[in-house]
């Protein structure tokens, strides 16, 4: 998130990418980051926060998954909470990258020791897109995706593939940052007038629009702010880094100069700094949750609708 462009020097953005919502990421800098995100010495500090936040709005459900889907798992941080909860259930594991892929399969291996592997109770890892899904055909019960909202090239398409993966009357667990997060340091480069550090996070009114537009029902959104301190920039600005770095398009290509980070510091310490020394910032998290219901025929002059649909549309209640 600290990588900012001079004005003078941003890229013209492309038709295509002003077709784009400004939710949506660069793919090239996002593909960068996902490869730096997978060689951090451990996760971050926040998905892990988050994780045990989003974790605890699994209490008043009563769906209990038998095969539940870990999406971008190694940075969502909620297989210990997920299977604290649902001690039965079985895992699937789906990551963005073959680099982030094989960091679950290391996490798995460590953590299953040499009984583990005998047991062959590591969780399988899959790798998006996922054309062949090894869980049962109907779909699983559960698609937990903790921080992956502001993480997806194409939030749209994303969500479209999690109500596929899911059975009729699963549900879907989502998280990610929203639009107040960092705040103060997007109003210091407006300022400055320097392009955002960050891309602009969704709103939990337009994620749950999102939702039903793929076909999920009744999504809850749910959003909370935090307050960060840091005892210096420089600790803030390596905070950030672990969140994901500057994905936003337009930004300079290239590295930033020491004079130019120097500058920034300065800046941060001038405008984000509290009495006591530390500097601040806001942190905007938003909580999406949505069933998959019963398929429905759209009205139309022709309608097609597949022979498992149409079973699952006639089938009387309490009859399989």
């Amino acid at each position: 998130m600290t990588d900012a462009p001079l004005p003078s020097s941003a890229p013209q953005p492309s038709p295509a990418a002003i077709a784009l919502p400004p939710c949506a990421p660069d793919p090239a800098a996002l593909r960068h980051q996902h490869l730096r995100l997978a060689h951090l010495s451990e996760r971050p500090w926040l998905h892990e926060e988050v994780a045990r936040r989003l974790a605890a709005k699994l209490e008043p459900i009563r769906i209990e998954p038998t095969d539940w889907v870990d999406w971008s798992a190694w940075l969502g941080a909620g297989e210990g909470l997920v299977a604290e909860r649902y001690p039965q259930a079985r895992r699937w594991v789906v990551e963005p990258t073959p680099e982030l892929a094989e960091r679950s399969r290391m996490q798995a291996r460590a953590q299953g020791g040499w009984l583990g592997r005998l047991l062959s109770s590591r969780p399988p890892v899959l790798t998006e897109p996922v054309a062949q899904a090894p869980w049962p055909k109907d779909g699983v019960q559960m698609l937990w995706a903790n921080m992956t909202l502001h993480g997806a090239p194409d939030l749209k398409a994303l969500i479209g593939a999690w109500h596929r993966h899911l059975a009729i009357g699963g549900f879907l667990m989502c998280s990610g940052l929203g639009p107040d997060t960092a705040r103060e340091l997007r109003g210091l480069y407006r300022e400055l007038g320097w392009p955002m550090p960050t891309i602009d996070f969704i709103d939990m009114h337009d994620l749950g629009d999102e939702l039903l537009q793929a076909g999920f029902s009744d999504p809850v959104m749910d959003m909370e702010r935090l307050t960060l301190t840091w005892a210096s920039p420089e600790a803030m600005l390596d905070e950030l880094r672990t969140w994901g770095g500057n994905v936003s398009r337009g930004r300079m290509a290239g590295l930033r100069t020491p004079r130019w980070k120097q500058g920034l510091l300065g800046h941060i310490r001038e405008r984000l700094a509290r009495q006591d020394g530390c500097v601040a910032l806001t942190v905007e998290l938003v909580y999406g949750h949505a069933v998959k219901p019963e398929p429905r025929a759209r009205v139309a002059p022709e309608t097609r609708v597949s022979l498992d649909d149409m079973r699952r549309m006639v089938r009387k209640p309490g009859h399989p």
